[in-house]
């Protein structure tokens, strides 16, 4: 009696042209991220001051929803100018920012969503509408993109545009240079599981001696987020800014040997926790 066994399935390994293509448009997904993330906190709080000098209150949740997409398709669409994107893929991406907070409006008005809703939702949906229109254009989100700016641009001009990230890091902080406070303990954790958790995904810690300094740096800062969750108070305060402020250190060892993260996410990390951490020291010292 012939035994019956059931065929093999083979998985055809995936090419690196393949690789290559899936990172180009997820690359340049996250770039579009990051742009909308840096309009929201430029254009937010200036749009916010002024108003507020011309003595107008808070926007109600429906209209702030919309100057918030707005000020979020602002950024990104420079970004995509500047990396020389076309007119109809701009337009499409910009209509992804809108397009999530338009729909929420309809339950919103009927009393099913609330304010706060309302913008969490649009915040969340803009993503996966994003990705959307990246992959109705795949070929415009796989090709290069050099960037407008060239050799000739204005030496400020080319600076902003390779020093995004210092850029954006610095946005990220400015509330907390004119309203400074500091962060709760937990935060600490944040940086212990992010270089872990990068290199895993770029399957850059393959190597035993870059595992294993990874490996201490998740347990050294789970270890000081623990201790200052437990001491609290100013004991434990100390410990969260001295702690932001030593991981920019760990940021720039990592920007220099280039290992483990992009070069970019560590310059953003080291300038935002240099920032945040010294923010955190200075209102410790001056606060009594």
């Amino acid at each position: 009696m012939t035994e019956l066994t059931s065929p093999t399935i083979r998985t055809r390994p995936e090419r690196p042209a393949q690789r290559a293509r899936r990172w180009s448009l997820t690359r340049h997904l996250l770039e579009m991220v990051l742009a909308m993330v840096a309009g929201m906190l430029l254009l937010g709080p200036a749009r916010s001051a002024l108003a507020g000098s011309l003595g107008l209150g808070p926007a109600a949740p429906g209209p702030a929803a919309l100057l918030m997409a707005t000020d979020m398709s602002i950024g990104m669409a420079g970004w995509m100018w500047y990396r020389g994107h076309s007119w109809p893929a701009i337009g499409e991406m910009t209509a992804a920012m809108y397009a999530p907070v338009l729909l929420l409006l309809v339950p919103y008005a009927t009393g099913l969503l609330d304010g706060g809703a309302l913008l969490t939702a649009g915040h969340l949906l803009m993503v996966p509408a994003m990705l959307l229109a990246v992959l109705r254009r795949p070929d415009e989100y796989t090709a290069h993109h050099p960037g407008r700016p060239g050799p000739d641009a204005h030496p400020l001009v080319r600076v902003l545009a390779h020093r995004w990230p210092t850029g954006l890091a610095l946005l990220m902080s400015f509330d907390n240079w004119f309203t400074p406070t500091v962060l709760p303990g937990w935060t600490l954790l944040v940086l212990a599981v992010s270089y872990p958790l990068v290199g895993a995904w770029r399957h850059r810690l393959g190597d035993r001696r870059i595992l294993a300094v990874q490996m201490t740096g998740l347990l050294g800062w789970t270890a000081l987020a623990v201790a200052a969750v437990t001491l609290g108070g100013d004991s434990g305060r100390w410990l969260v800014a001295l702690g932001w402020l030593a991981h920019a250190g760990w940021d720039a060892v990592h920007h220099r040997r280039d290992e483990v993260v992009p070069r970019g996410y560590a310059e953003w990390c080291a300038v935002l926790d240099t920032a945040l951490g010294v923010t955190m020291i200075l209102f410790l010292l001056t606060t009594p």
